[in-house]
């Protein structure tokens, strides 16, 4: 049995075959080939690309794409796996994507030839729960605006929201998403002395010291808000001008999950206006940002360039995870994160 990974300039190669070096022990053969860019901004240019345009958006070199008829796993972190390169790989029974998302995939067509798509949930949980942290400290204590105006010799300590600067102890965060990265941000806002209240329709469980509440709820009561559910195409613009007119004018608004869930007009417009104290955004409707873009000239809010889940650990950790998946489902067990509901028969033991 073989197993095809496709690396990229976020997981290399290396980290494919530290990741998968266990799946020899179970008779898998394993071969890692690269899907190489010059820049980190190559490959978000075609992730973009791909996420507005489908998998079959952008051509594989034929190095990557060549004889892939011989494998039955194949494992990604963002290659396009689209129709043709699907058409190709007629042994194929198991696609495993290194993160949560799937949008490289083409997933309809894969269930159609009975292949199993899996994802690997949680990968970067933990990094973009720290930095979502780090913009809502950054972003109400003025942090990289201060520390901006000294890199130009400025000692300014006047800020927008000089007159109100809050602790998060015993204040109100609202979290939009309770999956894996929100339940870390809760845990952490514990520590913090914070109320924590979250909307999530989808959240089955016990939400623990966390109030599970609705969207406008949550939106009135909160000094916080941090987005952190994933995007599909019933909450586009799930926050919008109604929803940022509920908030307080003293409230902040943070996202580190997907530009999509909040129509980033309408926030631009109410930054402008200052009808809430400012936010922090990892993510945008166009990266990257161009010049002349209106956030840039705003000074109540913190951007940062789409690095929320960038640290080593979490793409040095992917592959390792998706390895144990692999494993138990060659080993006949269930619990997997099988999106399609196709469970493969391939078994080594």
């Amino acid at each position: 049995m073989r197993l095809l990974a496709i690396s990229d300039t976020y997981i290399p190669s290396q980290f494919m075959v530290q990741g998968f070096a266990g799946m020899a022990d179970l008779g898998i053969d394993v071969e890692v080939r690269r899907w190489e860019h010059a820049t980190l901004v190559g490959l978000q240019e075609a992730n973009l690309a791909i996420e507005k345009g489908g998998p079959d958006a952008v051509t594989l070199p034929p190095e990557v794409t060549g004889n892939v008829a011989d494998f039955e796993i194949l494992a990604v972190q963002f290659t396009p796996v689209g129709r043709k390169f699907l058409e190709s790989a007629k042994r194929l029974k198991v696609i495993g994507v290194l993160r949560g998302g799937t949008e490289n995939v083409d997933v309809a067509f894969a269930t159609e030839r009975g292949i199993c798509v899996m994802n690997t949930p949680g990968r970067n949980a933990r990094a973009v729960a720290e930095c979502a942290m780090g913009l809502i400290l950054a972003e109400i204590r003025n942090l990289a605006r201060s520390h901006a105006c000294l890199k130009n010799g400025d000692w300014r300590r006047t800020f927008p929201n000089s007159d109100a600067i809050p602790e998060l102890n015993e204040k109100t965060v609202g979290l939009v998403g309770f999956g894996a990265v929100g339940r870390l941000v809760a845990g952490y806002l514990a520590a913090f002395g914070s109320r924590v209240i979250a909307f999530d329709p989808y959240f089955r469980g016990d939400s623990g010291a966390v109030k599970l509440v609705d969207l406008e709820t949550l939106m009135r009561e909160s000094d916080v808000v941090s987005i952190h559910a994933r995007l599909t195409e019933e909450n586009y613009h799930l926050i919008g001008q109604r929803e940022l007119a509920w908030m307080k004018p003293s409230a902040v608004l943070v996202n580190t999950a997907r530009s999509g869930l909040i129509d980033e007009a309408a926030l631009i417009r109410t930054l402008s206006e200052r009808r809430i104290m400012g936010a922090a955004l990892d993510v945008f409707d166009v990266e990257p940002l161009q010049a002349g873009h209106p956030l840039l000239a705003l000074d109540n809010v913190t951007i940062t360039p789409h690095l929320a889940g960038s640290s080593i650990d979490a793409f040095r950790n992917s592959p390792k995870l998706l390895a144990g998946h692999l494993e138990r489902m060659l080993r006949g067990e269930s619990d997997l994160p099988i999106l399609n509901g196709i469970r493969p028969g391939l078994r080594c033991c």
